[in-house]
């Protein structure tokens, strides 16, 4: 970075890069910055700003007294507080260092609303349990306007720098527990960052709606959970396929003549035997 660049450019420059930060990869980014731009103290004052976007995002996990708790909009309190609904606490967060502190606990009125919040949660972790190896999910409550909307989010990552590549799986689930029916949309993303020999970003979203009937909480909740798993189903299913077809289009166009694609190894070491031996050829002279 050149030193003639004024304070609002540096800014700029930082605030774009750390925007830019793919999940799991945002220390490094901060690190890299402190390097580039010779200000550690404004590189601070911007990563905690941008880092709370960034954790909130992408439902970064923390551990808080034994507890994941997901980092999102919908249990943000304000002044870096995040509320724990499940375990009723909430605690302080710093962006940048990633630090829990200051952990209380949090009163939560246990009226008709919260009992289908812990419903909800509670059909949603089993899920996230059986079908994501390192998942982790909540249920939030949130007010619009004078409707009580329920969230539910699901965050999965894998994180491999030593590897070359990193990604995250997550999804939000939007609905009213308005009578007989509610309509329920879902939000997939999927971002994937390979960094080896190529800097390879995938970014996959999608949107889904359906109306599901409201009777009683268990009808709900396992009416809810079946849908949920459908649709990741169908999306896990899609980007196999695209994946898959990806790679077969990419090795017809590297092959200069199209050859037949069978699948098998051609096992070169018995070829060669059987080529010494009707040749009589040595080892030594091939």
């Amino acid at each position: 970075m050149s030193v003639k660049q004024s304070e609002p450019e540096k800014v700029s420059l930082i605030c774009r890069l750390l925007r830019q930060s793919p999940p799991g990869e945002f220390g490094q980014v901060v690190q890299d910055l402190y390097a580039l731009v010779k200000d550690d103290e404004l590189v601070r004052q911007e990563a905690a700003y941008v880092g709370a976007h960034h954790n909130k995002k992408n439902f970064t996990p923390v551990q808080v007294n034994g507890s994941t708790v997901l980092l999102t909009h919908y249990n943000d309190l304000g002044g870096n507080r995040f509320f724990y609904p499940q375990d009723k606490f909430s605690f302080e967060f710093d962006h940048l260092s990633g630090i829990t502190s200051k952990t209380h606990l949090h009163s939560v009125m246990l009226d008709e609303e919260e009992l289908w919040r812990g419903a909800l949660h509670k059909g949603l972790n089993t899920y996230v349990n059986c079908h994501f190896p390192a998942g982790n999910c909540c249920v939030f409550k949130k007010s619009l306007g004078k409707r009580q909307m329920f969230v539910a989010c699901i965050e999965a990552h894998e994180y491999q720098p030593l590897k070359h590549w990193n990604s995250l799986w997550k999804s939000d689930w939007t609905f009213a527990l308005t009578p007989i029916m509610t309509r329920v949309t879902g939000v997939f993303l999927l971002q994937l960052h390979y960094f080896k020999e190529a800097n390879l970003h995938v970014n996959i979203r999608k949107s889904v709606s359906e109306s599901l009937h409201v009777i009683d909480r268990n009808q709900f909740v396992s009416d809810f959970v079946k849908f949920m798993k459908t649709e990741d189903d169908k999306i896990h299913t899609a980007i196999l396929q695209n994946i898959q077809a990806l790679s077969e289009d990419m090795w017809r166009k590297d092959l200069r003549r199209k050859l037949p694609i069978t699948r098998t190894f051609m096992n070169w070491n018995e070829l060669l035997k059987n080529y010494h031996q009707n040749t009589n050829v040595s080892s030594k002279e091939v």
